[in-house]
This record gives C-alpha cells, structure tokens and sequence, in this order.
C-alpha cells in the first residue's frame, strides 16, 4: 500500500484525504495528522459576533466521517517532518509516509504591528469571533468610533469588508448608527481589490457602498499602532476608536518553519509547481493556504498579499490527491492548474445583503468576470455554507 499523510483537515486538507482515498481504495493508506477533530466552516464566522450563528451550527466532528470513508485519523500535532527519512514527529508519536500533504492552514501574525494582539479583535477563529461577539455587547451600551480594516501584508481583506457591513448593520438594528463614526482602513490601492487587482465594477460599487451606508475609508494605509482607545495609521493619523477590529497577515505555521526539510519560502509557504508538488522534493505536496502563491500584482505603498480562500483551497486539495493517485499508477502526466487560473468564486456578505463574485480565473487576465450585487437578501452565501456542510458531513469530496 501507498501510504499518504495529510497534515491539516479543513477544506484543503480535508477534501485531499477523501479524495485521495476514494480513487486509490485499498491500495492506499490515507492517514490525516490534526489537533483538531472538528471541521470548521470559517467563512461563518463573520456571522458568530451578532449571534447569527453560533459555533456549533458551523462545525462538526470529522474524524468520524473520515473513519467512515476509510481515512485513518490522528489526533495530534504535527511538530515537524524529516523529509530524509520520510517521518512526521508528532506529539503522540511518529508517522511514516510515501506521499506528504501539507494543508496546514495559516498562522496569523499578530505582531505585525504593536498593541494589535492587545487592543485589536480578530474573526478568524471560534475564540476570537466570541470575544468579538462580547466586546460589541459592551459597546453597544457605551457606543463610539469604530475602525475596521486589515493591516499591511494582510490577504484576507474580504472577510474583514464582510464583517464591516455586518456591524453597519448592527449598528443601525441597535439604533445606535448614528453616535458612531465608522472606518474602514486597507492597504489596497484602490476598495475592492481584493489582492486579486479587482474585478470590472468593483472599486466603483464599493464606493457607492461606503456613500451610502456613510462609511469613512482611508485606503494604502497600513498599521503604525492600536491602542486601547485609538488606532495609528501608517500616514501618522490617528483615528478614535472605541472598538477596532483588525484582519492580520497570514504567514506560515510552525510545523513548516520548524522543518527545514521543506525549504518553506521566509513567510513559511510551501514552493510548488502547477501541480502543487514541492519544486525540490518529488513526494511532498501543497495545497490550501500552505501554497506560496507569487503575485501576479505590484502593491502600492503598502504592502499587502493575495486571499487564500475556500474554493481554491478545495480545488487544490482535489488536484493534488488526483496527481497522488496518477504518480501511484507510474504516471508521469499531472494535472496542472496555478493557484491563479483557479475561477473566483465567491459570495461576499454585505450585512444581510451580498455581492456574487464570480470569473474564470482569480488573476488577471481573464476572459471573463463580475460582480452582481443582491440587496434583498444574502441567501447565495446561506445556499453556499448549507451545501458545503452537507458536502463535507457525507463525505461527498467528488462534488464541486
């Protein structure tokens, strides 16, 4: 048998095992490495702080779905890999592998500027979207200025422009919209990029949104400072703020930094070709945000990257387990689709609104591309979150 390890079981990872295991059957040995066994749907979590959701109706246990699918599931850490002697060391033991797969997911860099890990609240975690969620029960007793925004070198700008129209929202249902100033800060050089240099339409609609929900916006700014009561901007502007919430970059996890086998790039990204196998060694893969993905784009003033988000990352996680497979069979042709050919396809909440944003490819140039707003309801990304929880519960990774 072909075993195969899986570090990281969310979409990447997740997708990968299943896949992998669902065309090799008996002949191969899937094995997935988590400290985690639930599965996580992290695009809801922008919902969680106003109580749309709770944690619970966006999780559930994987290592029982994966036993069901064949995949073998430990419950550990990963701590780092020897990549000579094809071992994984984690903290319950060692794991032999033919095939690695590094799903790993981010860590997030607080430290990115001081004061944000103290004063600043971060969505991108069950933990931190339930503080968030009791700050702003807080707030709404004492209201003040708002900033919201992501830092320098940060990807995941959609999130944080989901969670700012959210608040809006809020705001105006806790009839408190009008004793707040509210702020969005970017790094981008223009609303809406994305880090994925925009898409036909978009800086002009995201303005129109800002006028009209009155949202002042400071764009290629990054983060000098945030304090308690205020946030400093690169510019040397302060701005009040009464509650901040931050999107940080993403950088590399441990397991990769700490190995140096992997020859990860300085921000701790796996280097792959457009099969998503390591550019040096033949029997370790990438896929999801552990993927180094080169910019197709040259940042403004301040520095910012590309979204690593749940669609490529579960498209990767398939390409790689088809290619796992292909190898196994003593094949030499891969399938081959850069991270940047990848279709965008996403849903953007705007507080019980949204916009559909779809093209052929995440990068430029692209045949084709849009974006369509929905101001009645946002039942597309609801349609979205419903489907892949009940994709992933059954196990049904072959589904697009």
């Amino acid at each position: 048998m072909t075993t195969t390890v899986v570090i990281g079981g969310n979409f990447a990872g997740m997708t990968a095992a299943l896949e992998l295991k669902r065309k090799g059957k008996k002949e191969h040995k899937v094995i997935m490495v988590d400290k985690s066994p639930l599965f996580l749907f992290i695009p809801s979590l922008i919902w969680v702080p106003f109580g749309r959701r709770e944690i619970k109706d966006i999780s559930f246990r994987k290592d029982t779905i994966l036993k069901k699918k064949g995949v073998e599931f430990m419950h550990a850490e990963a701590l780092r890999v020897d990549t000579e002697k094809q071992i994984v060391l984690t903290d319950k033991g060692e794991v032999n592998y033919d095939h690695l797969v590094i799903a790993t997911g981010p860590k997030v860099k607080f430290d990115v500027a001081p004061g944000i890990k103290e004063y600043a609240h971060y969505i991108g975690t069950p933990n931190g979207a339930m503080k968030t969620r009791a700050a702003l029960e807080a707030f709404k007793n004492e209201p003040g200025d708002i900033v919201i925004g992501a830092t320098q070198n940060a990807g995941c700008m959609g999130a944080a422009y989901e969670f700012l129209f959210n608040v809006e929202k809020w705001l105006r249902e806790q009839h408190i919209r009008k004793k707040v100033n509210l702020y969005w800060i970017t790094p981008e050089t223009f609303l809406g990029h994305f880090g994925i240099d925009g898409m036909t339409g978009g800086e002009t609609m995201l303005k129109s949104f800002m006028k009209m929900f009155n949202i002042h916006y400071r764009t290629e700014v990054g983060i000098k400072e945030v304090q308690k009561d205020k946030v400093v901007l690169s510019t040397d502007e302060v701005i009040n703020s009464k509650f901040t919430m931050l999107m940080p970059p993403f950088v590399g996890v441990d397991f990769v930094t700490k190995s140096e086998g992997l020859k990860a790039t300085p921000a701790g990204y796996i280097p792959v070709t457009d099969d998503y196998r390591h550019t040096e060694l033949p029997n370790v893969w990438a896929s999801g945000i552990a993927v180094d993905v080169k910019l197709p784009f040259t940042p403004g003033k301040v520095p910012f990257s590309s979204p690593k988000t749940g669609y490529p990352s579960d498209e990767t996680g398939k390409i790689v387990a088809e290619n796992i497979y292909r190898v196994s069979q003593g094949k030499t042709k891969l399938k081959q689709k850069a991270w940047g050919k990848i279709p965008g396809i996403c849903v953007m909440d705007a507080g019980k609104k949204e916009v559909i944003i779809l093209s052929n490819s995440l990068f430029k140039p692209r045949n084709f591309a849009i974006m369509i707003p929905n101001v009645i309801f946002d039942f597309s990304k609801v349609l979205f979150e419903k489907y892949f929880l009940w994709k992933t519960k059954h196990g049904y990774s072959q589904l697009p």
